[in-house]
């Protein structure tokens, strides 16, 4: 879907830009004045909670946009960050919402990539609010078609909302046959 899109947006007004692991693409409450398509390494939208600890909203990996929804919005309602070296090419909000406005095959783009957010979100949603940890790995497993590849592991963990530790057990567990 992204190479679709990227037709109708090379020619919109951008900026390349470098962060290091760590930096902050934006905060919650800045003005949305970019939309940022990654296109090497990690970034992740965080929501901080009360308690200080942070829920991972979306991962965007190279070829996707990070917070889509906010070509609908004035300001960011989470913090995003790099959590590897990234370059992202970061497109004016303005322009890609005329070019929404005035292109309907775009806009019929955009709207499918969304729907596409939509259910990998429910999907997690649902991954969530699995007790176990066996439970929420046997669900990533289905919904992934594959076991968790050695090296992605800690990622994983974040993603089903468990600590390394305890998906490391239940794979030791798997691995052993008990």
């Amino acid at each position: 879907m992204i190479e679709i899109m990227l037709k109708y947006i090379q020619a919109l007004p951008h900026t390349q830009q470098v962060l290091r692991k760590g930096q902050y693409l934006f905060h919650q409450g800045d003005a949305v004045v970019s939309m940022f398509l990654i296109e090497t390494g990690e970034a992740r939208l965080l929501r901080r909670q009360r308690d200080g600890s942070t829920i991972v909203l979306q991962r965007a990996l190279p070829g996707s946009f990070l917070a889509e929804a906010s070509l609908f919005t004035a300001s960011y309602h989470c913090d995003a960050t790099a959590t590897t070296r990234i370059s992202a090419r970061l497109i004016s909000r303005n322009s890609m919402r005329k070019l929404f406005e005035s292109d309907s095959a775009f806009a019929a783009a955009w709207a499918s990539h969304l729907a596409s957010e939509v259910r990998s979100a429910r999907l997690r949603s649902e991954i969530l609010a699995l007790r176990t940890v066996a439970e929420r790995l046997n669900a990533w497993i289905a919904a992934k078609g594959e076991f968790p590849p050695k090296g992605t592991w800690k990622s994983i963990a974040q993603e089903i909302g468990t600590s390394p530790e305890a998906l490391y057990r239940e794979i030791a567990q798997r691995r052993s046959g008990k």
